[in-house]
């Protein structure tokens, strides 16, 4: 369980690097909406998707993407962006089970 747990280490790094550091790039609404609706998504799609490949299919990555984001909605947002602790824990969900079809067991 521990291997799995540092195996899953650098892609909690990433997602922590795209909740907690892309919000400060914006600096107004469009550019907010923007990070939420589309770069933000594609970043945790991405990592997910190496991650699936890398070490397979798993939940506890999405998980850590619905924690992770929870505390950024005090911080960067309001209460209208609970929504969006879901979709980005189902971006990460589908990206791994994707990427999961394509990991080789060794």
């Amino acid at each position: 369980m521990q291997k799995k747990l540092t195996a899953l280490l650098p892609y909690v790094v990433i997602l922590g690097l795209d909740f907690y550091l892309l919000p400060l790039l914006a600096g107004d609404t469009g550019p907010a909406m923007l990070l939420m609706l589309c770069v933000m998504p594609l970043a945790a799609l991405i990592s997910a998707l190496v991650c699936g490949m890398r070490t397979g299919f798993g939940l506890i990555l999405p998980a850590a993407a619905l924690l992770l984001f929870i505390p950024t909605i005090f911080i960067y947002y309001n209460s209208s962006a609970w929504i969006y602790a879901p979709v980005y824990a189902a971006v990460v969900l589908i990206g791994t089970g994707i990427g999961g079809a394509f990991h080789r067991k060794a």
